[in-house]
């Protein structure tokens, strides 16, 4: 009977799963060749970690794996009940955070191999990681689709570890009383987007929805309510959504290299962030805070007629 253990941790809200035995055995490849094996070959693990009846839309799981590079402290491949992610913000703190718990890595600087490059981070006390992401940009500006129901919507196009569409024209009420009515609204976003054929580079998906509005707190600079690829919505602020988002006021002038800014989530969690410049792209710095939250064996009945997960 297979068993695979796994930690539990949350970063401003949003979960994350990390695999730390019993996983598949991927090979030595890059981590982009391993996440495509293991999209190939062993994708019903994925749905068995975090889809029902063990998970749900919300969570983020990540299989550690064993880096090529010998100055990296671990490898990673993120995915949810929809996919796989090239890279996870909140996912990349959740996991400092789980390695610190098994005592595998002590506070300071640590290298992270994801299937889209190498991750710097910084694991702090009182559970805070600061992670250095990938480069970002914004790859289309004031693009406008017709979303049926709510009229014409204009967003950039922007990459910070995954593929967002950053919604400039709307001013929606960002508060979880709310999240039905946003999680309506971004789903259709996301389908017009689809339909109108606009997406990001070499024709992949756009399939991260982002709002914005005012923040709650006058020391923080705004507030954001993210559509993720498996139909809920980030509690956490979003790393690559928040870094999308550097990109978008680096490229329109609003954000000068160095300068803080201070993203909430829907929940009120907190991203602290800025960024240096890189000829047209931004290299984002975000700081967050993880708990652990559970310590698991997840068992696999091979009489468990849902022990991959529930399709959808």
């Amino acid at each position: 009977m297979q068993q695979i253990r796994v930690i539990d941790s949350h970063t401003g809200g949003e979960p994350t799963r990390i695999i730390v035995e019993g996983g598949p055995d991927l090979g030595t490849g890059s981590m982009a060749e391993r996440a495509e094996i293991f999209k190939n070959e062993f994708d019903a693990i994925r749905t068995a970690v975090v889809s029902e009846p063990r998970g749900s839309d919300v969570w983020i799981g990540g299989l550690l794996c064993e880096p090529c590079d010998s100055n990296c402290t671990a490898g990673i491949i993120f995915f949810n009940t929809a996919s796989y992610l090239g890279m996870c913000g909140h996912g990349t703190i959740g996991l400092m955070v789980t390695l610190q718990h098994l005592g595998r890595i002590a506070p300071g600087e640590h290298s992270l191999e994801t299937p889209v490059g190498t991750i710097l981070t910084r694991l702090e006390p009182n559970n805070r990681v600061t992670l250095t992401n990938v480069p970002s940009y914004r790859l289309c500006a004031n693009v406008e689709i017709e979303v049926p129901g709510f009229g014409p919507v204009i967003g950039d196009v922007a990459w910070g570890g995954n593929w967002f569409f950053c919604v400039k024209n709307l001013e929606e009420d960002l508060s979880l009383s709310n999240e039905p009515h946003l999680t309506q609204l971004t789903k259709r976003i996301r389908n017009s987007l689809q339909q109108h054929q606009i997406t990001g580079v070499n024709g992949e998906m756009i399939d991260h929805i982002e709002l914005y509005g005012p923040a709650r707190k006058p020391e923080n600079h705004s507030r954001n309510f993210v559509l993720t690829p498996g139909g809920s919505y980030d509690r956490s602020p979003c790393g690559t959504g928040t870094s999308a988002k550097l990109a978008c006021l680096a490229a329109d002038g609003l954000l000068e290299p160095g300068d803080k800014w201070r993203q909430e989530s829907i929940v009120g969690s907190l991203f602290e962030c800025s960024y240096e410049a890189d000829g047209e792209r931004v290299i984002p710095t975000l700081t967050g805070q993880a708990y652990i939250s559970a310590e698991s064996t997840l068992i696999f009945d091979p009489a468990d007629p849902y022990r991959t997960g529930i399709d959808s």
